[in-house]
């Protein structure tokens, strides 16, 4: 019998022993002790007990009086979530600080609200509004020429507190086939700051891979000292070489082991944060797109995304047993990231702090919004 059919029995014949004579009393403690299986002494004390009181529940629920229920707060959290390319509560947490002054239509109390928020509170408001997100698409690395035996294999990681150690690669706008010419993304990741710069090409050329590479290194806010990139022949010949190795300064040219991604780990996760999560999968298979993509590539898309779109960087791995156990530090946007180091120029730290103070970061996503919708929209036309 359960706990709770004994309470109902002992509810059910409470009244009956309280009137009973003495003899009856006793015939009803036989039967509770055979019946619940009760110590003698302990069946008394329970049918003697008085019963009961009925439970009311509380009109209010236990624990701290909820903060975070102003409408607005949820409508701020929603907006910037979207806006930031649907990032993490720590990453988001980042965010407020750098987009809550250009909102103000936001209450006062819900303003205050969110400058104090933490991150697993806005995991818990956002959780009834994600979604789930999968990566697929093709490899569209081909093997590059002989070359490769004069491009050394990086057999140990750069410093990565120097900016200026760059990891690139290409992403193909190809849809479903490799056949025929289409556009590429160039894209190139700073493993210090996690700046990123990107550019648009029309195939895979050695000469237009050179003026992206070029463009790419002009608006850096700081100089190129390393380039590592994978072993596809767009940056595996003479013309790229040359033009890293035959300088005044020469760069530090190196490349990944064959069918090892991870040894450009940091480009291939910017691959999917910084183009397939706007752009997709489709093929862009008319050359008209590639000055679209690079008017908003060189404009609002970088300053997003290096001024305002705070990003972790892994600090330490450890391996305990058979787990392995990494440490992240708190997230930062490029441009934090840089002011920070002490390898870039002044001058060059207060033009972007300049730049930074002209910027609204809503204007900035609002437009990148419109020029990519622009973008797709001339890619449905050219597949009718």
């Amino acid at each position: 019998m359960s706990n709770k059919s004994k309470r109902e029995y002992l509810e059910a014949i409470r009244d009956r022993y309280r009137h009973a004579t003495k003899r009856g009393k006793q015939r009803i403690l036989d039967e509770v002790c055979q019946v619940c299986g009760y110590n003698r002494k302990y069946a008394i004390r329970l049918l003697n007990a008085s019963p009961p009181s009925v439970h009311t529940p509380s009109q209010h629920r236990a624990g701290r009086v909820p903060q975070y229920t102003h409408p607005d707060i949820l409508r701020f959290l929603k907006r910037l979530w979207k806006a930031g390319n649907l990032p993490c509560g720590k990453r988001l947490n980042a965010m407020i600080p750098l987009w809550l002054p250009f909102d103000e239509s936001i209450a006062r109390e819900a303003r205050e609200r969110l400058q104090t928020i933490s991150a697993a509170t806005i995991d818990r408001l956002l959780a009834p509004v994600r979604r789930l997100h999968t990566k697929c698409g093709l490899a569209t690395t081909k093997p590059g020429s002989l070359l490769k035996k004069h491009i050394p294999i990086k057999t140990n990681q750069w410093d990565e507190h120097i900016p200026g150690f760059l990891e690139a690669d290409t992403v193909a706008h190809c849809g479903s086939s490799m056949a025929g010419m289409f556009a590429f993304t160039l894209n190139a990741v700073d493993i210090a700051t996690n700046w990123s710069e990107q550019r648009a090409l029309w195939g895979k050329g050695e000469r237009s891979t050179l003026e992206a590479l070029t463009s790419i290194e002009a608006a850096l806010p700081f100089r190129v000292r390393g380039f590592d990139c994978d072993n596809g022949s767009e940056f595996i010949n003479w013309t790229i070489l040359a033009h890293y190795t035959k300088r005044k300064r020469p760069v530090a040219y190196t490349r990944s082991r064959e069918y090892h991604k991870n040894d450009n780990a940091h480009v291939e996760e910017k691959n999917w944060t910084h183009v397939r999560q706007y752009l997709g999968y489709e093929r862009f298979n008319d050359p008209t797109i590639v000055p679209l993509l690079n008017d908003l590539y060189t404009n609002e898309w970088r300053l997003l995304m290096n001024f305002f779109l705070p990003s972790v960087k892994l600090t330490s791995k450890q391996r305990v047993k058979s787990r392995i156990i990494k440490t992240y530090d708190p997230p930062k946007t490029p441009l934090h990231r840089v002011l920070q180091s002490p390898h870039v120029a002044p001058q060059r730290k207060r033009e972007l702090k300049s730049l930074f103070h002209q910027l609204n970061p809503f204007l900035l996503q609002q437009c990148v919004d419109k020029k990519i919708r622009l973008i797709l929209t001339r890619v449905s036309h050219s597949r009718s």
